[in-house]
């Protein structure tokens, strides 16, 4: 049956992910484009995500590239940098090649990116919170909780590893 041909509520969506909007903190870009050149990757631009398959940025392990849209605000840009970061600082290359599921991997990116951007007062849950869900559940034979509670850990490490290699955040608790 069509949706049309039914009645009743309406069917509930999935929440999807939202690009921030606005500024980024001051330092955040400069410091995570800093650690990226030092683990030998270039930082590069990309017109939109039709260039990038759909993708807000993307990480060329091989290339030992990072690809950042450029036709995003400033917060959702630096937010996408973070993510990409992590995918470096995880390791994602290496162990993408050894059976890594790429659910597990973006759920740990993403939860790293939302670590670093909110030591920095920048919200993210917006666009983290339905991402994470969404690539939780694609982990087969595995619940959703799970893959999110067995990530917590490693990216609990990461983000801190990452922090003490930036700029001293601007203040603050932590809380965005």
């Amino acid at each position: 049956w069509d949706v049309s041909q039914t009645t009743g509520h309406p069917i509930p969506e999935r929440p999807r992910p939202v690009l921030l909007a606005g500024q980024a903190p001051a330092g955040l870009w400069d410091g995570l484009a800093v650690a990226i050149a030092v683990r030998g990757y270039t930082l590069t631009n990309a017109p939109d995500a039709l260039t990038l398959g759909g993708a807000n940025g993307v990480t060329d392990f091989a290339a030992r590239t990072v690809t950042v849209r450029a036709d995003m605000d400033d917060a959702a840009r630096v937010k996408t940098l973070a993510h990409e970061y992590a995918h470096i600082a995880l390791d994602h290359g290496d162990r993408g090649l050894q059976g890594l599921h790429r659910g597990i991997g973006e759920v740990e990116a993403e939860s790293v990116a939302l670590m670093v951007c909110t030591a920095f007062g920048l919200d993210s849950t917006g666009y983290t919170v339905p991402y994470v869900a969404s690539w939780s559940a694609t982990v087969k034979d595995q619940n959703p909780i799970e893959v999110i509670r067995a990530t917590g850990e490693r990216v609990r490490g990461t983000a801190l590893a990452i922090l003490d290699r930036l700029p001293e955040p601007p203040g603050g608790d932590g809380t965005p």
